[in-house]
């Protein structure tokens, strides 16, 4: 073998490992004998079973595959920062503020130097330091002595109602809203929540006994469920989109219909129109704003938008994955351009003129009706024009209708604190499981778009109940500075 290799021109050598060979080169390759020949074909042999053991080692890996489940090997490297990270050069600083409450005060005076230990001079000088912590927490045991009295008119005894904890439990209702809180808002697992209460709260509870307590928390508040979707079947524009769930070990799908101040939440086994026909008790007056899956177009509705990030990421998958002919560049041009043009001027929109602005409105319909009319050669480009006459009037709402965007990045936030719940606990074990998580997901992420302390109203609303028997309508939102 060292024969052979000496054998080969160390610039053939070069040639044939990186995989160039042209037809004249081999030429050159055989001119040397036999020898150099059959190093060649041994060390293509070697190319070819380097890169059969490569694709057998990614083999699984699809364009889809998400990104957790991709060894990082074989991941592209990462782009880099536009700039660095944190405030810009003279930017102000900004620091904990001083608290407004003292519960304690300290003195403390060194009795030695710290340095050389030597006897210190005494001095007027001071300075203070502000610390805030949590302080070992005992938890209080209330005994309810409740007295029972006789109603002559109802001809029975009576008592008064416990608003401190829902009827029969032993936990009280901050237990109730913050646990419920950590797991359906904050994504923290029930062996954790466990933890937390038994070490760190000094409070003994169950795992069983806290999702019964979350099940009738989900029963207590389910109206607020119910209004949260009336106020989104109401609203001018919505949002929606869905996501994969498990209950049970079978594949579900987790629901989400968002606004600026609601988030609905519904998981459901079906990923069609069962599923859809459900929220969309109703036609739908405002416009609803998604990605392409094809269940949405059975939902009646005044107006639609699609997204069109979607339209541009799939030209970008089909370029990198699906190896489009020789007509696709031209296609994706055109496209992109006039995608590009939507959006821009939609962002001029408030600069420039009514007259103007309809002109050129007009004129992007006409550049869409061109390329839906022109005989596209390529597949992918037939199977793209498919689609856009399917969704031709849903492409530009936003150049026309107020506060709608071209993208559906409002409801692929709203599903992401869900998913990453998801990634946490693996979804549901029951269906009755799936049902209180859907709920209380809801509700909780709508008290945070209204600004609303969600353990303090929680616990406000059950006292309330409790007292009244009555259920308080769902907070307004908070009037911020900025609207």
């Amino acid at each position: 073998m060292t024969t052979c290799k000496s054998a080969l021109p160390a610039s053939l050598l070069s040639i044939l490992r990186q995989g160039t060979l042209t037809e004249e080169q081999a030429k050159k390759i055989y001119k040397q004998g036999p020898e150099a020949v059959i190093f060649a074909l041994l060390e293509l042999t070697k190319q070819l079973a380097e890169q059969r053991a490569a694709g057998a080692a990614g083999s699984h890996q699809t364009p889809s595959t998400p990104s957790s489940m991709k060894p990082t090997y074989l991941k592209p490297p990462g782009k880099s920062r536009k700039r660095r990270p944190g405030a810009k050069p003279g930017h102000r600083g900004s620091r904990r503020a001083a608290p407004e409450r003292i519960d304690h005060r300290k003195e403390h005076r060194a009795d030695l130097c710290p340095e050389c230990g030597g006897r210190l001079r005494r001095c007027e000088e001071t300075r203070t330091r502000y610390t805030e912590d949590i302080p070992d927490i005992q938890p209080e045991v209330t005994e309810h002595v409740i007295h029972r009295d006789w109603c002559p008119k109802c001809q029975k005894k009576v008592e008064p109602p416990v608003a401190d904890a829902l009827p029969g439990s032993t936990l009280g209702n901050h237990v109730l809203a913050l646990s419920a809180w950590l797991h359906y808002a904050l994504g923290n697992t029930l062996s954790q929540i466990v933890e937390v209460f038994n070490f760190h709260l000094q409070m003994k509870i169950t795992p069983g006994g806290l999702v019964h307590a979350w099940f009738r928390l989900q029963a207590v508040l389910y109206a607020w469920y119910e209004q949260i979707q009336r106020e989104a079947l109401h609203s001018a524009v919505l949002h929606g989109d869905e996501s994969g769930w498990r209950v049970d070990g079978k594949t579900h799908w987790l629901w989400c219909f968002t606004t600026r101040n609601v988030t609905f939440y519904m998981i459901n086994r079906s990923r069609g129109s069962p599923a859809l026909m459900k929220f969309f008790v109703e036609e739908f007056a405002g416009t609803l704003v998604t990605d392409f899956w094809a269940a949405y177009n059975a939902v009646v509705c005044a107006l639609r938008q699609t997204c069109l990030v979607h339209l541009l990421r799939e030209l970008e998958h089909t370029e990198k994955y699906k190896s489009p002919g020789k007509h696709w560049p031209e296609f994706a041009k055109k496209l992109r351009r006039l995608l590009g043009d939507a959006i821009r001027l939609w962002r001029v929109r408030a600069e420039m003129p009514e007259a103007v602005y309809a002109s050129r409105r007009d004129r992007i319909a006409a550049r869409l009706q061109e390329l839906l009319d022109t005989p596209w050669q390529d597949r992918h480009a037939k199977r793209l024009i498919k689609r856009l006459r399917r969704h031709q009037n849903d492409l530009f709402t936003f150049l026309d209708q107020p506060d709608v965007p071209f993208d559906n990045n409002t409801a692929e936030r709203a599903i992401r604190p869900a998913v990453i719940i998801r990634k946490n606990s693996y979804g549901n074990r029951s269906e009755r499981g799936a049902d209180c998580q859907a709920v209380l997901m809801s509700i909780f992420r709508t008290l945070k778009q209204r600004g609303h302390d969600p353990i303090r109203t929680i616990v406000a609303t059950l006292t309330q109940y409790l007292t009244t028997g009555l259920l308080p309508p769902l907070p307004e939102p908070k009037i911020t500075s900025d609207g």
